[in-house]
């Protein structure tokens, strides 16, 4: 198996390095770049061509999230991965709408960053639990345009899926809407994680959506009481 090629950029070198030491212990990814600044990461982007591109935003110059855009440009099947010490609801607003295909906080275990690289190379959008709660009340606040993924849908308008959905499929929704992870949700519900992670599947093929952000925005235009 071909590892996954990973550009990270960071402009603080002691935790840029101490994430590429940590990713390459894991045989599916390879590390075929790093960068300070985006004209460094640019330069990457010509040189190496990787499949995923690992984003800080509070960099010299330019912030990462107004070069996105550059970034996609170069390289337009490329993924892009927030990973930020930011918390703020108009970054990662800004982020998603800019292309970003996940915000993630540094705070993340190693383990799941891995999940969440996998993921978006699958295609889905991914946000870290903590900053679910603030997407949705952005989405509320400012209208789906504001803060959705450009991919998500616009679920205030159409809210028929929901008879699909089994009573306890729209318990896990409602909980999703929350930000909870499904470690949370199943000690809320009582039930195991694995079985939270099916549901999750179920209400996503009903919906006829491919992620959990996608799930949480719609649930925001939701009554799921």
């Amino acid at each position: 198996m071909t590892p996954i090629q990973l550009l990270v950029v960071d402009d603080h070198n002691l935790f840029r390095r101490g994430l590429i030491a940590l990713l390459s212990l894991d045989e599916r990814f390879e590390v075929s770049g790093q960068a300070g600044d985006i004209g460094e990461a640019l330069r990457c982007v010509e040189r190496s061509a990787p499949d995923l591109v690992l984003l800080d935003n509070h960099l010299p110059g330019v912030l990462g999230v107004d070069g996105i855009a550059s970034l996609k440009a170069l390289a337009p099947e490329m993924r892009i991965l927030m990973l930020t010490m930011s918390e703020n609801e108009n970054d990662l607003a800004a982020a998603l709408q800019a292309g970003a295909d996940g915000y993630l906080l540094k705070t993340v275990e190693l383990d799941h960053l891995a999940g969440y690289i996998l993921q978006v190379l699958a295609g889905e959008s991914v946000v870290s639990p903590e900053m679910m709660t603030k997407l949705i009340t952005a989405f509320r606040a400012k209208g789906p345009q504001a803060a959705a993924p450009a991919d998500a849908p616009t679920p205030a308008r159409d809210t028929s899926g929901l008879s699909l959905l089994s009573a306890r499929e729209r318990e896990v929704l409602a909980l999703i809407a929350q930000g909870d992870s499904n470690k949370v949700i199943a000690r809320k519900l009582d039930i195991a994680e694995t079985t939270v992670k099916i549901h999750v599947q179920h209400i996503l093929r009903k919906l006829q959506l491919s992620s959990r952000v996608q799930a949480a925005v719609y649930a925001a235009g939701c009554e799921l009481g």
